[in-house]
């Protein structure tokens, strides 16, 4: 039985670490990523491409886990296993130089300080690339060839790996303690993609005369941008509102602002003539608002009123509005 519980573990490791540092190099891609582990080692100017380097390094490693076998599978094992052994060294070195630094290891993730946990990780990481050499099948077929002493195997390896996770205590603790959307941090870029993709920001297109914003505030929950544009030959500001929180389909609104005067002449993203019940969960986008009122108007009804309106205007006003002796108007 042990022989076997051996060979398990050593074939559950090929997919499990090609799945580990393809996680940790999808999350070198973010700007949070530049300021820890490797990076607190080298200039400022090289923080950047040494991240996106150590992420194209794992991504080699992790195919290389599922696809090979044979004499270039062992190479890429023992690689790996050396790449996380420097790993410890590296996290050793980055501790020292900045106590408060994270490993970085799964990107914006990691910004727990370098601890016992972290090291622990990336021994066992090593140890465990390290017993896959030798192993004849590749990681894709041990991953298409699962039995329960695998699954078993699995479990166990990853409760240890999510007790030496400092990144999953982090992920629960912003789950359980978020703070509020008027303190929290929402990177510029985020706003800036949320408004492109709205139809407020493609109805104002051709208004707009410049594609960034002049000004950028914020207030409460809301991300305010404000455009140059030209509407009807006379200069006005777009000024968009973008909330920083709430769900990705969250409305956008803005209005078009005269810069002479100072009056709103347009307004986008809140426009709508129907009778709302209650506080709506999400506004209606601004097409979808004006088919609908459009929907409502009767211009027949709208024409016959004005005409009767017209032509005996006294029928239309209040009772109230008449001497109640003669019955003319007052």
């Amino acid at each position: 039985m042990l022989p076997e519980i051996v060979e398990a573990v050593r074939e559950v490791q090929l997919p499990l670490l090609a799945v580990l540092l393809l996680l940790g190099a999808a999350s070198k891609t973010t700007g949070q990523a530049a300021g820890s582990g490797l990076a607190v080692l080298v200039p400022e100017r090289l923080r950047r491409p040494a991240t996106v380097g150590t992420g194209l390094l794992e991504v080699a490693l992790a195919v290389g886990l599922v696809a090979l076998t044979g004499l270039a599978g062992d190479a890429v094992r023992l690689l790996t296993a050396v790449v996380f052994a420097a790993s410890v060294v590296v996290l050793v070195l980055a501790r020292r130089r900045d106590p408060e630094a994270g490993c970085g290891c799964f990107g914006g993730l990691s910004r727990a300080p370098i601890g016992w946990r972290t090291l622990t990780r990336a021994g066992l990481l090593s140890a465990a690339a390290l017993a896959t050499t030798g192993l004849e099948p590749a990681g894709w077929q041990a991953a298409l060839a699962p039995t329960a002493l695998h699954g078993w195997v699995l479990g166990a390896e990853l409760l240890l790996l999510a007790a030496l996770s400092p990144e999953l205590r982090e992920v629960a603790a912003r789950t359980l303690h978020r703070e509020p959307c008027e303190l929290r941090e929402v990177p510029m870029r985020r706003t800036v993609r949320r408004l492109r993709r709205s139809d407020v920001w493609r109805t104002n297109g051709n208004v707009m005369i410049k594609a960034e914003p002049d000004d950028v505030w914020r207030h409460g929950c809301w991300r305010f941008l404000r455009y140059d544009g030209m509407r009807h030959g006379r200069r006005v500001d777009v000024v968009y509102a973008v909330r920083t929180g709430g769900r990705r389909r969250t409305g956008v609104r803005a209005v078009l602002v005269d810069r002479g005067s100072g009056a709103v002449v347009a307004s986008f993203g809140a426009v709508t003539g129907l009778e709302l019940v209650g506080p709506p969960r999400r506004l209606p986008r601004p097409r979808q608002a004006a088919r609908r009122d459009a929907e409502r108007h009767d211009a027949a009804r709208a024409a016959e009123t004005l005409r009767a309106a017209r032509e005996h205007p006294a029928r239309l006003m209040p009772d109230h509005s008449r001497d109640a002796d003669t019955g003319q108007p007052v």
